[in-house]
C-alpha cells in the first residue's frame, strides 16, 4: 500500500543539483582563500558545532545509539557531513577546495569522519563490514528499516552523506551503499518507499559514469512495473539516424553540377567527327551551341548575327529594321565582310567570341528590343522547309 501507483516523473531540480555536484560545482563561488577552516577545526575537536554548542567527541560517544536525538535534531548533519553548498543550518559553512585538501591530510579528522559515517549507517539499520565500503544489514535492521521507510526526511540525509563521501576522498564508498539500498527496495521490498529517491538522487551522486549505468541496469531489471522505469540516459537512435542521412547529401550535388558544365561540351565534338565540317548548316550549329553550358547565351547571339548576314537577300523585310538602326560605317563593313568566306566567318564567330567584328555585336547590343523580335522570326524561318537548301546554295556561291 505504500508503493506509488502513478508513473513517476523525473525531477528537474534533482538533475540540475546533482549535475553541478558531479562536475565540481562549476558555477559555485569557491572561497579558497578563506582560512577559518571551521569544518576542519570542528573535526579536530577544537570548536563545537553551532547552534547547539556540542563537540564532535560528544556526538560520536554520547549520541551514538540515541536514535531519538539523531532523528529529531536537524542541525548536526550539516557539520558531520559538510559540502560545498549551503544547507538548512546557516551556522554551518561551506567547504572550500583548500579545506578539502587539508582535511584529507589530517588523520584525526579522517578517523572521526569514518566514525560519524558508521554511526549514521547504524541509525539506518546498516553496518560497514570492510574498508572498501561494502555494507550489510545491521542487527537491528527490521526496526530501523521500518522507520526508514516511514521517515522520508532521512532520504535527504542519505543524499548529503553520499555527497560528502565524494568530497572528502571516499568516492568508492558510494556504489556499495546505493547498490545495497536498491536491492532492499526493489528485490527484498523492505524499504519500498525509498526507491524513488534512490533512483533520483542516490545513483546520480556517483561521479563514475560506468558505475551509475551498472546501478541503473540493476534497477531496471528488478523495477516493477517495468514500463514505469524512466531513469537512465536518453536514447539517441533518432538523432544518429538523421545525421547519417544528411551526410551523403552534400557531396553528391556538387560533382553533378561540375560534370554538367564540363562533360557535355565533349559530346558534340565526338559526334561531328564523322561528318564534314564545311557542310554544317546554321541550324546544326545552333543545336551544338545550345548544348554548351558555359557560353550558351553569348554564342546564340553571335550565331544569330551570322544568320542575319547569310539571309540578307531572302529576308529583306526583316533586315530593314536592323538596317535603320545601323549607321553608314556598319553597312560598308557588312558588305566588305560578305565577300569573305562564310566558313571562316562562322569559325571566327564560334571559336573566338571575344574577337568578332564590333559591327555585328554592337548591332545586337544596341537594338535589344528589335533583336528580340528578330530572333523569334529567325528561329521560325530557320525551322521552316527549304531554308537548309537555300543556305547550302549561299555557302557554295
Amino acid at each position: 500500500g505504500t508503493e506509488l501507483t502513478a508513473k513517476p516523473k523525473r525531477s528537474f531540480y534533482a538533475a540540475r543539483d546533482l549535475y553541478k555536484y558531479r562536475h565540481q560545482y562549476p558555477n559555485f563561488r569557491d572561497l579558497r582563500y578563506q582560512n577559518d577552516l571551521c569544518n576542519l577545526r570542528f573535526y579536530k575537536n577544537k570548536i563545537p558545532f553551532k547552534p547547539d554548542g556540542v563537540y564532535i567527541e560528544e556526538v560520536l560517544n554520547k549520541w551514538k545509539g540515541d536514535y531519538e536525538k539523531l532523528e529529531h535534531n536537524h542541525t548536526y548533519i550539516q557539520w558531520l557531513f559538510p559540502l560545498r553548498e549551503q544547507g538548512l543550518n546557516f551556522y554551518a559553512k561551506e567547504l572550500t577546495t583548500y579545506e578539502i585538501e587539508e582535511f584529507k591530510k589530517t588523520k584525526e579528522a579522517i578517523r572521526r569522519f569514518l566514525l560519524a559515517y558508521k554511526m549514521m549507517l547504524e541509525f539506518f539499520g546498516i553496518k560497514l563490514i570492510d574498508k572498501t565500503g561494502n555494507v550489510a544489514r545491521a542487527a537491528n535492521w527490521q526496526e530501523r528499516f521500518q522507520h526508514l521507510n516511514e521517515s522520508q526526511h532521512n532520504y535527504l540525509r542519505i543524499t548529503r552523506i553520499l555527497k560528502s563521501l565524494g568530497e572528502l576522498g571516499y568516492e568508492s564508498f558510494k556504489s556499495p551503499l546505493v547498490k545495497f539500498i536498491l536491492h532492499e527496495a526493489l528485490v527484498e521490498d523492505t524499504i519500498p518507499n525509498i526507491k524513488q529517491s534512490a533512483l533520483e538522487y542516490f545513483v546520480y551522486t556517483i561521479r563514475d559514469r560506468r558505475e551509475r549505468r551498472k546501478l541503473l541496469r540493476f534497477a531496471q531489471q528488478h523495477y516493477t512495473p517495468s514500463e514505469h522505469f524512466i531513469w537512465g540516459p536518453p536514447r539517441k537512435q533518432k538523432s544518429e539516424g538523421s545525421k547519417t542521412n544528411k551526410k551523403p547529401a552534400s557531396p553528391v550535388s556538387i560533382p553533378n553540377s561540375h560534370i554538367s558544365k564540363h562533360k557535355k561540351p565533349k559530346e558534340p565534338k565526338n559526334t561531328s567527327a564523322g561528318g564534314s565540317s564545311t557542310g554544317k548548316t546554321t541550324e546544326e550549329k545552333k543545336v551544338e551551341v545550345t548544348k554548351n553550358g558555359e557560353e550558351n547565351y553569348q554564342d546564340e547571339q553571335e550565331m544569330n548575327c551570322d544568320a542575319v548576314r547569310q539571309n540578307s537577300d531572302t529576308e529583306t523585310s526583316q533586315l530593314s529594321k536592323s538596317e535603320e538602326i545601323r549607321d553608314t560605317s556598319d553597312r560598308n563593313e557588312d558588305t566588305s565582310h560578305s565577300k569573305k568566306d562564310g566558313e571562316s566567318l562562322n569559325n571566327d564567330c564560334g571559336n573566338h567570341p571575344g574577337t568578332v567584328e564590333k559591327d555585328l555585336c554592337n548591332t545586337e547590343n544596341s537594338s535589344n528590343s528589335v533583336s528580340a523580335d528578330l530572333q523569334d522570326n529567325l528561329d521560325k524561318d530557320m525551322l521552316s522547309e527549304g531554308t537548309t537548301t537555300k543556305m547550302k546554295d549561299e555557302f557554295k556561291a
